[in-house]
């Protein structure tokens, strides 16, 4: 009997042994990791801030030391992009993250010179196309949650409209907007249409700035849009220049990429985001375990990719909640297509067909059909949005950008 308990207590060391050793080599692996981020601006921009705060969380959920994740931060869209990617691939990251739209060429370009290293691009537009094996592009379905943040603006203006503050032909949003890019007008679209499907008499002008990121030109934005009887403002614009100019006129604001609660605690209703650390996670767990990533990446609430701030209840609307929540299961279960070609017109018509510009080339040539079982297929053909339709209701100011 002591033969036997002295055999099995040797069998049951050799198997721990043998796990001990499996675990150190999965400890090695992950300690000679690196990954480099490739960020626009810095934690002051609201944009960028988000990128910061999920990289941070991801790879110390992920056990990553300080020493394993570099951030490079105020690189231009320019080769300056190129150059950081170069040298983080240099200093040994397995992956290389950047997260400017005007950063992809130069983050191929890296790509193509060294293709022992994974470089991911958040909103680009040619991994698909160009088919180079360690190169990714990656979004979220921020248009569902952009959809959801409307709903709280729409709601916004009907309290305004029942307590006689306005009448229903009075409800005029604003929208602050950095380029005419499709991800800006897939963005603002689906924030007009959240807000028109629970206040149908909304309409809408958008100011665009042609800057990611610029304070004042963003206050000057939406500090006209106020002077034009807009009631309510909202932003794809990355300081703090609208959500400022709004608190200052006593405006209802939502926000985008993170809360303005306590800067503008009187205005502040809600705001969307993507929050990027299940991307993160993502890639940097293929990367440990030798899977492929996928060319383009896009995902939304089911994985938490897309989320919305705490609500202010201070200056939302009763029945904002759950009017939210009530939209966001059917988004969830399919029930509800943000952009349903039943909700809106384009000088009049409804559409039934639409060739989207999908595989993107130097003339901008549209390719792809994108309308079909009655609704726009919004990040489906790739990850990035390609939504650029002038729908009514919606006025641009100026589009030069």
């Amino acid at each position: 009997m002591k033969k036997i308990f002295s055999l099995l207590l040797v069998v049951v060391m050799l198997v721990a042994s043998l796990g001990v050793l499996t675990a150190c080599d999965d400890k090695q692996t992950t300690a000679d990791f690196k990954i480099g981020f490739i960020f626009l601006h810095d934690e002051n921009s609201t944009y960028d801030k988000n990128f910061l705060e999920a990289a941070e969380s991801a790879t110390a959920e992920l056990g990553l030391k300080p020493e394993q994740v570099i951030f490079k931060t105020n690189v231009p869209e320019g080769n300056e992009c190129y150059e950081a990617a170069a040298d983080l691939a240099d200093q040994g990251c397995n992956i290389v993250f950047a997260n400017s739209f005007g950063h992809e060429p130069y983050m191929l370009k890296a790509a193509k010179e060294f293709p022992e290293v994974e470089f991911c691009h958040a909103t680009g537009t040619t991994a698909h196309t160009e088919k180079v094996a360690n190169f990714h592009n990656a979004f979220a379905s921020i248009y569902e949650g952009r959809y959801l943040a409307g709903i709280a603006a729409g709601m916004k203006l009907n309290e305004m409209i029942e307590s006689g503050k306005i009448t229903a032909d009075k409800a005029k949003m604003g929208y602050v907007g950095a380029f005419t890019y499709a991800e800006v007008v897939s963005g603002y679209t689906s924030f007009y249409l959240g807000a028109k499907s629970v206040c149908p008499s909304v309409t809408m002008e958008v100011q665009f700035t042609g800057s990611w990121y610029d304070e004042a030109l963003e206050k000057e934005a939406a500090t006209k849009l106020l002077s034009n009887n807009c009631v309510l403002i909202s932003q794809h614009a990355d300081s703090m220049g609208a959500p400022t100019a709004c608190e200052n006129a006593g405006v209802p604001n939502v926000s985008y990429n993170g809360s303005t609660l306590s800067a503008c605690p009187n205005t502040f209703i809600v705001s969307s985001r993507i929050d990027w650390s299940p991307y993160f996670k993502y890639i940097i767990n293929a990367a440990l375990n030798d899977e492929e990533i996928a060319a383009d990446w896009c995902e939304g609430f089911e994985v938490g990719s897309v989320k919305l701030t705490d609500i202010n209840e201070n200056v939302a609307a009763k029945g904002t909640k759950e009017a939210i929540e009530a939209a966001k299961a059917k988004l969830i279960s399919g029930e509800l297509k943000v952009f349903d070609t039943d909700t809106f017109t384009v000088d009049g018509k409804k559409l039934d067909s639409y060739i989207a510009d999908v595989d993107t080339d130097a003339a901008y040539e549209k390719d792809t059909e994108v309308i079909s079982d009655g609704y726009f297929h919004e990040s489906e053909k790739r990850s990035a949005p390609y939504f650029d339709l002038n729908i009514d209701g919606i006025t641009l100011l100026n589009s030069a950008f």
